[in-house]
């Protein structure tokens, strides 16, 4: 089997190749003998009922410093392709949604992974909301009061964006924290959009598991440990990567969700477990599955094309 596989994402000039699941996928894809091409998502353009972009041609070698060479780009019309993968990076912003709305006119005769629909309705930390029972207590709101009363009842908070990515705007609030009233005003002053409140959860501290989930069944996963005098695990802020054991709890979380994820589309998804709570769903670009393989577990990358080839 041979597709015709386009990736939309951040121009793979700029990209860190140690972590960077996007680069896993697309040497996963050329190993596999699909023809590969490559685009920024500025280069989409809606006409006449047609989604075109500029593509280029591209082949990946795992080189740092020479990790790519792309072709002569030629306007193509995206439903010609055979795959679309949808991996820019977040911030999931007004830009982040118009691409979601014109790939959605040529999925799913091409398929577009993730359903660019399900992207637009799944965000990050929205569609965990539907699992109250698999996290910490959570409230989302720009109401000031609303956050003052969650506060005034567990404490401990972590204060963060609603469509933040990569633990930008993070913030632990703890009970004697005078500086509240002060990240209050920031969020309200920062954006128009409601913010978040979570019970704060010691166990972060010993790490973050990222957990894969393809096609709604577990794949692999990864401890994210924070960075001496840091709430947050994100390998962008300093998280370091280490080896876990799936727990019962693990599995549990992923059998629950993973029934929806495989419904709605979303063929590859990253989760982010601390203790046994869940805290996020992330579908737009997840990441992970270098670190996971480096460190001896599964090559989850075989195994999103595996769930990409079952649809042809």
């Amino acid at each position: 089997m041979s597709l015709s596989v386009a990736v939309q994402m951040d121009h793979i000039a700029s990209i860190r190749l140690a972590g960077d699941s996007t680069f896993a996928l697309m040497l996963e894809a050329q190993k596999r003998g699909h023809s590969l091409f490559h685009y920024t998502p500025d280069k989409l353009t809606l006409r006449s009922g047609r989604v075109t972009a500029a593509i280029e041609p591209v082949v990946v070698r795992d080189e740092p410093g020479n990790h790519f060479t792309l072709g002569s780009p030629e306007k193509t019309d995206l439903s010609t392709l055979d795959v679309v993968l949808l991996r820019q990076d977040p911030p999931f912003d007004m830009a982040y949604l118009s691409t979601t709305y014109m790939l959605e006119r040529i999925h799913p005769s091409t398929l577009v992974v993730n359903d660019p629909a399900e992207v637009r309705d799944a965000p990050e930390k929205l569609l965990v909301m539907n699992y109250p029972e698999l996290m910490p207590e959570t409230i989302i709101t720009r109401d000031p009061e609303e956050i003052r009363a969650f506060r005034a009842e567990f404490g401990d908070i972590v204060l963060k964006p609603l469509y933040g990515a990569g633990g930008q705007g993070v913030y632990h609030v703890k009970p004697d924290d005078d500086n509240f009233s002060a990240f209050l005003e920031l969020f309200m002053t920062q954006s128009r959009d409601p913010f978040i409140a979570q019970r704060y959860l010691p166990a972060v501290r010993a790490g973050d598991k990222r957990i894969i989930l393809v096609d709604g069944k577990f794949a692999g996963l990864v401890n994210r440990v924070p960075a001496e005098g840091d709430l947050r695990s994100n390998m962008v802020r300093g998280g370091a990567a280490a080896t876990t054991e799936v727990s019962k709890r693990d599995l549990e979380i992923c059998e629950a969700i993973g029934p929806e994820l495989r419904d709605r589309g979303l063929i590859f998804v990253g989760i982010d477990v601390i203790g046994d709570k869940l805290t996020e769903i992330n579908v737009t670009s997840p990441t992970g599955i270098r670190a996971i393989k480096r460190l001896g577990g599964p090559d989850v990358a075989a195994l999103v094309w595996d769930a990409i080839e079952s649809h042809f």
